[in-house]
């Protein structure tokens, strides 16, 4: 009997090893096959309530993952992305994806999964593409995935003889609580409902567990996937919590209401009613449920249930968002730190295309607050005010905290393998942080020479002052134009760029000799020439990284060039 039991344990334990790592295996490689496109389609595709239903639940199917949806969602409404109702509307939508995970559990493919990782094995270690070692990738983790149910299912096969299981299953068909407790605990502990389904439907399909006994663990394992956004919400902002919150609300409503009804009857029959209507046009729609391998029966009670539980919150979405606000106090636009990061986040960084492109929201955001330090250090030039200078310190505080930020962000991303566009992304940013950083402590130095001209009375000659505000035009065009380069990646602009980067090299050089001609016609006298050959050299400096910046998106333009 000891022997069985280890034999028992040790085959369910690797078992559903191997159904886990399936499961994420398969997963990471579809969110990497659909790459950043998942965050796009979340963002466009959320504009109502019922898109977003639809939109969450393509996601969900598409990745294999409703936990991952989920995640990115909270990720994408704490960023300010997404608002409230745009989330729970994809929420819904994401519980009504992952059931695609039972079905195919359902559909008995455990024959087949030798050659599925066979396939999977060839074209992940073999195939030269990115993209297409990514499809292996999914293959291989869909073979594995029904792998480790086989192994499970053998290792399962006693538990119907076993007593203390089988007096389990008898008190969970008396307390239906009991049954939705460990469908709760049992999926918090692994961190995936598809899993705990799984699970569930081959104990089921072994005989160990009747429908009767399975469907209350069913609703658990449902409330119990909301753990992982709750966890996903914590030191999140208030939208992305109360987002999280809203999800498990929606799964713990829908139990409240559907469990009563399966204890006096009535859900199994709207079930089995439902799934005989939907196939009663196929020439075996006599006793369609009947058929059904209980896989598929429970496969279709967690679709009836998640659709049903939908329909049933969809016209309420106003009224889940106020309940989660009145549970949840505070401002969704609140925000203590202003100058804190906006568009990055730890949960992004499930999916490397999704948490590059935030990098580069994120840098587009340091660069426009770079642009702000140059218009308030040539304002501050013109015409020195104290009153400034908290505001130009604090950019540069915040400038130099996004510069680390963001680069640790870049870089953790950066640890999982990359395809070559994602590759040259992480570059792009990582270099470009640099010239931005740089862009502000120029415009510091500015105004530093500014307090030295205030200090030492320094003040230039019509002449010398008009060439300045030339220069000073130039660059600020030229700064817009690089921070619209990284945006837009516009090559036309990226080539303006450089024509004004080579005028403001060729005005600099013109001006320095027409300076020296003043200087030596005692126009000017040496305080100002150094001011104005200071500032000078520092506004053809961000010139330079200006042209850095888009030199690293479209390097073939400066090739061969100085």
């Amino acid at each position: 009997m000891n022997f069985s039991v280890q034999a028992m344990l040790f085959a369910f334990l690797g078992g559903l090893g191997l159904f886990l790592f399936g499961i994420r295996f398969m997963s990471d490689g579809l969110q990497a096959v659909a790459g950043d496109r998942m965050r796009s389609i979340l963002e466009k595709g959320t504009r109502t309530p019922v898109r977003g239903v639809l939109t969450g639940a393509l996601v969900t199917a598409l990745i294999q993952s409703s936990s991952a949806t989920t995640v990115l969602t909270v990720g994408l409404v704490n960023a300010g992305l997404m608002s409230l109702r745009q989330a729970i509307g994809v929420i819904m939508g994401a519980n009504i994806g992952t059931t695609v995970t039972a079905f195919l559990i359902g559909f008995n493919l455990k024959d087949y999964a030798l050659p599925i990782l066979a396939v999977g094995a060839l074209i992940y270690l073999f195939a030269r593409e990115k993209r297409n070692q990514l499809i292996g990738q999914s293959i291989f983790g869909f073979g594995a995935l029904f792998f480790g149910l086989t192994i499970m299912g053998e290792g399962m096969q006693p538990l119907k003889d076993l007593q203390v299981f089988t007096d389990l299953m008898v008190s969970i068909e008396d307390k239906a609580i009991i049954g939705v407790l460990v469908g709760v605990i049992f999926t918090f502990i692994v961190q995936s409902s598809s899993a705990t389904i799984g699970v569930l439907q081959e104990l089921a399909y072994q005989g160990a567990v009747t429908y009767q006994q399975a469907v209350p663990i069913l609703f658990g394992d449902n409330i119990g996937t909301t753990i992982t956004a709750l966890l996903a919400g914590l030191g999140a902002g208030v939208a992305a919590r109360r987002a999280s919150l809203t999800h498990f609300l929606f799964n713990l409503t829908g139990t409240l209401i559907f469990l009563p009804l399966f204890l006096m009857g009535f859900f199994e029959k709207m079930v089995i009613w439902i799934t005989n209507t939907i196939f009663i046009f196929l020439p075996t729609s006599s006793g369609v449920w009947e058929a059904m391998n209980i896989k598929l029966q429970l496969a279709q009670t967690h679709a009836v249930f998640n659709i049903c539980n939908t329909l049933i919150h969809l016209p309420l979405v106003a009224v889940l968002a106020l309940v989660v606000t009145r549970l949840i106090p505070g401002r969704e636009d609140e925000d203590p730190d202003q100058f804190r990061t906006k568009y990055i986040d730890s949960r992004f960084l499930r999916n490397p295309s999704v948490a590059l492109t935030q990098a580069m929201r994120e840098m587009v955001r340091m660069g426009n607050l770079s642009r702000e330090m140059f218009e308030l250090s040539m304002d501050y030039f013109r015409q020195p005010d104290p009153k400034l200078i908290p505001r130009a310190e604090a950019l540069e505080k915040t400038i130099d905290t996004l510069e680390r930020e963001i680069t640790d962000f870049v870089v953790s991303a950066s640890q999982k393998n990359l395809s070559k566009e994602d590759s040259n992304q992480a570059y792009i940013i990582l270099q470009s942080l640099n010239d931005i950083e740089r862009i502000a402590d120029l415009c510091e130095n500015i105004m530093e020479e500014a307090d030295y001209a205030a200090r030492y009375q320094v003040s230039f000659s019509g002449e010398a002052q008009e060439e300045l505000d030339r220069v000073i035009s130039l660059t600020g065009e030229t700064l817009d134009l690089a921070l619209q380069v990284i945006s837009t990646r516009n090559k036309e602009l990226a080539k303006q760029v450089d024509r004004n980067e080579r005028k403001i090299d060729e005005l600099q050089a013109q001006y320095r000799k027409e300076h020296i001609k003043r200087l030596n016609d005692r126009v000017c006298n040496g305080n100002n020439g150094a001011v104005y050959l200071d500032v000078l050299g520092n506004l053809e400096r961000i010139s330079d990284h200006c042209r850095n910046i888009t030199g690293y998106m479209f390097p073939e333009l400066y090739e061969g060039s100085s």
